[in-house]
């Protein structure tokens, strides 16, 4: 079997935190490209338009390994070419990342609501990752894992590409022990502790996801910590990381998250309201260090509020 070549590194930087895009000229045995300029607008004219690409070449945005690409070069299947994309505006999100553990191998950043863990969809440079990128100066930084960007909380990044394999490894293999606190309604009929089984499906375009029949997929402990003026805070503690997983099964209990715009029923897309988070906080995370064999356990500074007279809903740093 023929090996393929090993990837080049990037000739750009990144910008704002994000990576370049990367293309690889595919084969073209009908000769159907004469120049790279052909194969490009084929690609990305109906999309962004043909001024567009043709301004792209002529601003130097289109790079090879060598340099910027000329719109007339010969078209080459399997040439690298990167470039950077153009990002719609974002609106800033108001709130800090917290940094709770740093050393030269993670990072344990403490997430605050409504910022993406990394970029995806309409939310690229306003992400965890992005932010930490460029405040930390850490330009090959990677998540290990990812949290909702409605929830707040830790979130493990790595410093390396070498040592992402064995934190991804960790949650994987279940082997992160992770505690969630939430704010929910409390019903004095509903025995607690308990934990709650099911099968979640979620379906890729779906908003919100569903429990179904069917054999478990999904695991989650389900604790009251204290109650007040029909409200609760609860620990949740997930033996398994089903998409939405404990909102899912807080609201099969009758006890859906305050501010859920998804449970138990998906709300109307707005803008996001900075004054009603969802009230979920992935609180602990606890491992053995893959890299020292040591155990180690970090906690979020942040907190989550009962609704009270001189309570404020939540805090974020």
């Amino acid at each position: 079997m023929r090996r393929r070549s090993k990837t080049p590194p990037a000739p750009l930087p990144q910008r704002y935190g994000i990576d370049p895009a990367r293309l690889r000229l595919p084969a073209d045995p009908e000769g159907s490209w004469v120049t790279v300029r052909d194969h490009l607008m084929e690609r990305f004219a109906a999309a962004i338009g043909t001024e567009r690409v043709d301004a792209m070449f002529a601003e130097g945005r289109f790079v090879g390994t060598d340099g910027p690409v000329g719109a007339a070069e010969p078209y080459t299947a399997g040439r690298y070419i990167w470039f950077h994309r153009d990002f719609a505006p974002e609106q800033p999100v108001p709130f800090v990342v917290g940094i709770v553990h740093r050393d030269e191998r993670i990072v344990i950043a403490d997430k605050p609501h409504f910022l993406a863990t990394t970029p995806r969809g309409r939310h690229i440079t306003e992400t965890t990752l992005a932010r930490l990128r460029r405040d930390l100066d850490l330009p090959e930084l990677q998540p290990a894992h990812r949290l909702d960007r409605l929830t707040a909380g830790l979130a493990l990044f790595v410093v390396r590409p070498e040592h992402r394999g064995a934190y991804q490894t960790l949650f994987r293999d279940r082997r992160v022990r992770k505690e969630y606190e939430a704010i929910a309604p409390y019903d004095p009929e509903l025995a607690l502790p308990l934990t709650v089984r099911s099968r979640i499906v979620k379906e890729r375009g779906v908003m919100a996801a569903r429990e179904e029949s069917g054999e478990p997929n999904s695991e989650t402990r389900v604790e009251l910590l204290e109650h007040r003026d029909g409200l609760g805070r609860y620990r949740l503690t997930p033996a398994t990381g089903r998409t939405h997983q404990l909102r899912v099964h807080m609201n099969s209990l009758g006890l859906p998250l305050l501010n859920d715009p998804v449970y138990p029923v998906v709300a109307e897309p707005a803008p996001d309201d900075y004054a009603r988070p969802l009230q979920l906080l992935a609180k602990t995370l606890e491992f053995t260090d893959p890299m020292t064999g040591r155990p180690v356990r970090f906690e979020s500074r942040r907190t989550l509020a009962m609704p009270g007279p001189t309570a404020p809903l939540a805090t974020d740093d």
